[in-house]
């Protein structure tokens, strides 16, 4: 078995007398789809701040190839090849999908992560950013409005986002969030045929999804992980068919 790309050993997180997150182990292989699910508020997207450097844990270690690097910021891990998407739409509406992308490699390459002016004259940035919307299949809206891609298109650009911050392991959170049915399916493989390239650690609500894509799942409840296992051991096990009790997609 190769080395981790991500290993966390005990990570814990507390707001006052919330426990967020409570002693997280777990590791992403290179290559490898390990998707973190659980119930509404299980802490999911705090475990997701906590590995990008957004948020500093209280107890615990995160490794990245290697490397500690509980107490290193957002940028030193971004640079490392820690990359991440979010919930939420992130692209900046009034640019196109290229202008988009190429702030990303401009901040990649520049010694600031803050907000960036438009690069259009700059050839060496657009053909990495073309080059990043081709690998998500957006290539044909490059010079299209933010603001004018739909909203599977939008999750689409975000990938390519981080994919132009040369990253090695993608953490992605609710990728195929108010997706529909079609543009939930591309996303899927598309996710699928980066696999080869990237390790990705993927928080998803969509069960089918999940299915369809993981290698291994880990189960997050009231900020433990329960278990951790393949497809056909996650759904067969009687504590997580408990902790989803009233969801049918666990059945």
């Amino acid at each position: 078995m190769p080395d981790p790309l991500l290993e966390l050993r005990g990570l814990s997180k507390n707001f006052g007398a919330l426990t967020v997150t409570s002693d997280v182990s777990l590791t992403v292989l290179p290559g490898e789809i390990h998707a973190v699910i659980g119930p509404n508020g299980a802490g999911k997207t705090t475990l997701i701040h906590q590995i990008s450097g957004t948020l500093r844990p209280d107890r615990g270690t995160i490794r990245f190839a290697g490397r500690d690097v509980t107490a290193l910021p957002f940028e030193r891990r971004a640079r490392l090849g820690l990359a991440r998407s979010f919930q939420i739409t992130s692209v900046v509406p009034g640019f196109t999908a290229l202008e988009n992308v190429a702030l990303a490699v401009q901040a990649r390459s520049g010694s600031s992560f803050r907000f960036l002016r438009p690069v259009a004259g700059e050839a060496a940035l657009n053909e990495e950013a073309r080059a990043a919307l081709d690998t998500v299949g957006l290539g044909r809206v490059a010079d299209r409005s933010a603001a004018a891609l739909s909203h599977g298109e939008k999750r689409q650009l975000e990938l390519a986002i981080a994919i132009a911050m040369n990253p090695r392991l993608l953490l992605l959170d609710e990728p195929l969030a108010g997706a529909g049915p079609e543009e939930t399916e591309r996303l899927i493989g598309i996710l699928r045929d980066l696999r080869s390239r990237y390790g990705i650690l993927l928080v998803e609500h969509d069960m089918q999804a999940v299915f369809a894509l993981a290698d291994r799942i880990s189960v997050l409840v009231y900020g433990r992980i329960i278990v951790t296992g393949t497809v056909d051991e996650i759904r067969g096990h009687p504590e997580v068919r408990t902790a989803y009790l009233g969801e049918d997609a666990l059945a």
